[in-house]
Formats: C-alpha cells, structure tokens, sequence
C-alpha cells in the first residue's frame, strides 16, 4: 500500500524536508578542495542537531550493518551511500553527491545534490546539467492521475538522449514516517505503467545517472556504490508532493 498523507502528515513533512534542505544548502558552501569527506559529514551532522533533527542515516541498519556516518557523501565515480572518511580528501575537478536524510517529529525528508569541486571538465558538467534537468522533468510527471512509470519514463529518456547510463540497481522511493516506502521510482520505465498517482502521496525522486555505462557494484564496505567502469555519477534528489493543483516540491533550498 502506498501511504496516503493527511493534513497533519503533510504539515510535518513540510517540517522535516525543511530541515533536509537547510543542511543541504548549507553544506555545499563548505565543498571545497582540500576538505575532507569526513569533515563534511561532521559539519552536516552539527547543522542537523542545530535544527533538533536527527540524522535517519545513522546507524540505518540492513541486516547486521548499520551505517555508519551522518550522511551519504560519494565522490566522482561513487554513485551513492559513500561514507565520509578523513583518508578522501577533495580535489580540484572532483564532483560529490551530498545527500541528507534526516527525521524530525516524526517524519523523514530527504535531498541530495552533486556538487562540483571547483572546475570540472565539460564533459562533466554536461553530466550534472542533464541529470538535474531529468529531475526536473520527473517531477513535472508526478500529477495526480498519471502514473509512477511516467516519471520514470521522462528521467531516462532526457538522459539517454545524451548518452549517459541511467542507474537500474537503485530507485526512488516513497517517503514519510519512513525513509523507505511505497511507492518504488526507477529512473527507467514505460510511460502509463506502475501505481496511479494520487493526491497526498510523498515522493522522493532520485536520478541516479552514469556518464558511462549504467553498470554499478557495491564496494566491500558493504555500502558504497561505484560505477563499474569508473566513470563519474551525479545523484539529484527532491522530496515532493502530490496535489491536484500539481505536484510541490517540499525540500526546495531556504533561498528558493
């Protein structure tokens, strides 16, 4: 069953994604060469607690590993759940996904951005430009009466155009008392299929885009996800929802 949210349930949603996009905003001010993965993380986690949220990364358990870290840091060719480590220190032309969960009063809200680290190749920034804009797109197609595969459609098909690999072992998800509910949002499908959208659904869409072959694996961490090829990822992410008037995004930055 796909949750549905009530007044209240969306109220704190609205809460909890503000919360999300404060830090992300904040955080990508300190992305700069010579920083640490590990630094970063520290400062996320400060910028959490200064809001009285919590990081719903923390300690996430699959199995008998828990997370590790505060958030999701991955540099160049790691797609997501990178864990910030004083040994990754940033260089000019990298790229980092910073992607920030967090809880508050009961409800999850959930951003990620890929930043550059001062200047990267053309190629590189094409990668990012076209990824942002698949989102964009995506949530375009998240109105009340279409349905999830219509999203999905509008990601992969942008960023195929351009050549790049759209990510198939991860997908969006539905959010909100949880960080992982129903609805599933691959970034890959066929317009009018999957579940109908209705009003009051919370929805994180994610693409998770490859300039080289979509291919990825999971490094022995248990965590981190590469691409196969090592070619770089962008990971773009908003938490959104679902109206009749059409859909809004709940984790735009503070100055948005």
């Amino acid at each position: 069953m796909i949750p549905i949210k009530d007044a209240t349930g969306i109220a704190r949603m609205r809460e909890a994604c503000a919360v999300a996009a404060y830090v992300l905003h904040e955080l990508k001010k300190h992305v700069k060469p010579g920083v640490t993965t590990y630094d970063l993380d520290q400062i996320a986690k400060d910028l959490i607690a200064s809001r009285g949220a919590r990081s719903a990364c923390f300690g996430y358990q699959i199995g008998d590993r828990r997370f590790p870290a505060y958030t999701c840091l991955s540099v160049n060719e790691e797609v997501v759940h990178g864990i910030g480590s004083m040994k990754r220190v940033l260089r000019d032309g990298d790229i980092i996904s910073l992607d920030i969960v967090v809880e508050y009063n009961g409800y999850i809200g959930d951003n990620a951005f890929t930043v550059p680290v001062g200047a990267i190749s053309p190629e590189v920034q094409k990668l990012l430009s076209v990824s942002e804009e698949a989102l964009a797109l995506g949530i375009a197609q998240a109105r009340v009466g279409n349905r999830i595969g219509d999203i999905s459609h509008a990601i992969q098909t942008h960023c195929e155009k351009h050549g790049f690999g759209v990510v198939r072992d991860l997908v969006g998800h539905g959010v909100g008392v949880d960080m992982h509910e129903e609805p599933q949002i691959p970034n890959f499908g066929r317009k009018g299929s999957g579940a109908k959208i209705r009003p009051g659904m919370t929805l994180a869409i994610e693409p998770m885009v490859n300039l080289g072959a979509w291919r990825t694996k999971c490094l022995s961490d248990g965590w981190t996800i590469v691409t196969t090829d090592g070619a770089p990822a962008a990971h773009f992410e908003h938490t959104v929802l679902t109206r009749e008037e059409g859909p809004e995004i709940l984790t735009l930055p503070p100055s948005a």
